[in-house]
């Protein structure tokens, strides 16, 4: 059986399959002793009062964070798993009838109740099925423990299929025993597919209904490669993919020698390749495969990963071995960007409306002074080990710009007061990711030192697509005319102020999309360390006045397919050998 997704991470698996279930409708039945069922009900009732406890301790900050109004969502839930007749004597009963384990139980009663509601004409109680479907996921996180618990009991050759991942999950697979994951949520430029790029864990997103289908020991085939998903593959199929697996090695291997080769057009021109990474281990990669430097590194996943924040000397350690590591490359290290898809578990508990349209990046810098200066006090340290720069994220305003900056030299001064060593004319960049930022770039190149261009969320906002919204994937494109000519001016504006721009969005490590950035006028791309080596045998392939022709012909296109199509072919001819191959399912 073969389900489609979204490639977001590159690679071909062939493994067993093991599903994380979230869903009320999934949880298998599973008998209990007679004697055992007293002590299922008193593990039922336990897990009622420390979900109730916790959704008390929601309520309260979603109070101060949300208004009495909106938060009252919470005390509904608390109501809900108080409520006797509907929800505790129901369980019991299934407890005790069909000896049952008090998961099961909650699973048949919290399904039927959503089902009700979600069958209802009234909007007023349809939509209530959603509170349902969160309200489970709670109380079976405290009656079967969090998923965490179940990826970490994972064996060898194991391939999880899941709903969706969240990036802290993603950053915690054991590389050694999980081959790659697939989930029917998810985008393609969703910071767990990020995290998956960056630890070179093969994955395929947005499958839609393949949870409906997977099962617990099936065979199943991952291809990372081109989104596909092949469940119980007949020999055939087996053997198709045993071919692709050996024309991809082929042209891995044809790679290898570049990694001391320089970056060079064919007519001279130097494009710096820099790595995008997320843990300070990622730097030896980057440096093995021909990397120049950091140019972006992710810090919010040092909060992901322990689930509260981290202290200055968290921060610091991080940052000294990852400039120790690359002995004198440059490293930018970007301000945390927690929020919208990356939510500290400290932090979880009321959720935004729209996070990724709320206090997110920068904005939550701003707001939490404290955090702030602590991760700033720690960049700046590293700053006396090795050029370092710093980067703001998702700026949108003059305003938010030099509070951050304002905010940056407070720190430099209680640093100098303390006698503690840090580069005094470290420089400082924000990142273009924003409409606003890309129309105001001639405004904002007089206050920075450089510019990065994010496309992932560029095109997001422009395009008014979430990213990490499956339903709606094919409508994000980094192709699109009104993006493109977003690039062309943001380039224009640094050029003529003299400020070096790099774009760090994943769509730079796409091999047509690298020819258009060039075209632009683009001298560095800064992409995930894997990437790098076919980046950097494109380069040195063409020639600037090629990429320049390319892109003012793109430029003349006003529908995304044409531009996609068009740079597809021009990436095929230079190439051939990186696209070759790819019709196999």
């Amino acid at each position: 059986m073969v389900h489609r997704g979204l490639a977001v991470s590159p690679g071909v698996v062939i493994g067993t399959v093991m599903v994380l279930e979230d869903d009320i409708h999934r949880i298998q039945k599973r008998g209990i002793a007679e004697a055992q069922v007293k002590l299922e009900i008193a593990r039922f009732d336990r897990a009622v009062k420390e979900a109730v406890a916790e959704l008390q301790g929601v309520y309260q900050t979603a109070r101060k964070e949300m208004g009495d109004e909106a938060a009252k969502i919470f005390l509904v839930h608390i109501g809900m798993l108080s409520d006797k007749r509907s929800f505790t004597v129901p369980v019991h009963a299934i407890i005790e009838s069909e000896r049952v384990t008090a998961e099961y139980a909650v699973s048949q009663v919290l399904g039927a109740l959503a089902e009700k509601f979600q069958q209802s004409s009234d909007s007023a109680f349809s939509t209530k099925a959603n509170d349902i479907e969160d309200l489970a996921s709670r109380l079976m996180s405290h009656l079967v423990g969090r998923r965490e618990s179940r990826l970490a009991r994972a064996k060898p050759g194991t391939v999880v299929v899941a709903n969706d991942l969240t990036p802290s999950q993603t950053a915690g697979i054991d590389r050694g025993k999980i081959l790659g994951f697939a989930t029917d949520l998810g985008g393609k430029t969703g910071h767990t597919a990020i995290v998956a790029r960056a630890l070179n864990i093969p994955a395929v997103v947005g499958c839609r209904s393949l949870m409906a289908d997977a099962r617990d020991g099936d065979t199943i085939v991952l291809d990372g490669d081109r989104g596909v998903i092949v469940l119980n593959p007949d020999a055939r199929q087996q053997a198709e993919y045993s071919r692709y697996l050996d024309q991809r090695r082929v042209f891995q291997l044809s790679l290898t020698d570049l990694a001391t080769l320089p970056a060079t057009t064919s007519d001279g021109v130097e494009v710096e390749l820099l790595g995008n990474i997320e843990f300070p281990e990622q730097a030896k990669e980057v440096v093995e495969s021909g990397g120049k430097g950091i140019g972006l590194y992710r810090t919010e996943y040092l909060y992901l990963m322990s689930g509260t924040e981290p202290s200055e000397r968290d921060h610091f350690m991080a940052y000294r071995k990852c400039v120790e590591m690359m002995k004198g490359r440059p490293v930018v290290i970007r301000t945390m960007d927690l929020g919208a898809d990356k939510v500290v578990e400290s932090r979880h508990g009321a959720p935004e409306r729209n996070p990724f349209l709320g206090c997110r990046s920068i904005r939550l810098c701003l707001r939490d002074t404290p955090m702030f200066k602590t991760q700033l006090r720690a960049i700046l340290r590293a700053s006396a080990l090795g050029p370092v720069k710093v980067m703001f994220p998702l700026i949108t305003s003059l305003t938010e710009l030099r509070r951050a900056k304002y905010i940056l030299n407070d720190v430099m001064e209680d640093l100098a007061e303390d006698s503690i060593p840090f580069d005094r004319k470290v420089p400082v960049g924000m990142m273009v990711e924003v409409p606003a930022a890309a129309l105001m770039a001639d405004a904002f190149a007089r206050e920075v030192d450089f510019f990065s261009i994010g496309t992932n969320d560029l095109v997001q906002y422009t395009l008014a697509v979430d990213r990490t919204n499956e339903r709606i994937a094919d409508l994000y494109s980094p192709m699109h005319p009104a993006v493109l000519i977003l690039l062309r001016d943001i380039v224009k504006a640094a050029r003529k102020h003299k400020r070096p721009v790099s774009c760090c969005g994943e769509s730079a490590a796409d091999l047509e999309y690298a020819l258009l950035l060039i075209g632009l006028g683009l001298r560095t791309l800064s992409v995930s360390g894997t990437s790098i080596p076919s980046l950097k045998r494109l380069v040195r392939s063409v020639s600037i006045g090629q990429c320049e022709r390319i892109a003012r012909q793109a430029l003349q296109f006003d529908s995304e397919p044409e531009v996609a199509a068009y740079l597809r072919d021009q990436a095929r001819k230079i190439i051939p050998e990186a696209f070759d191959g790819r019709s196999v399912e």
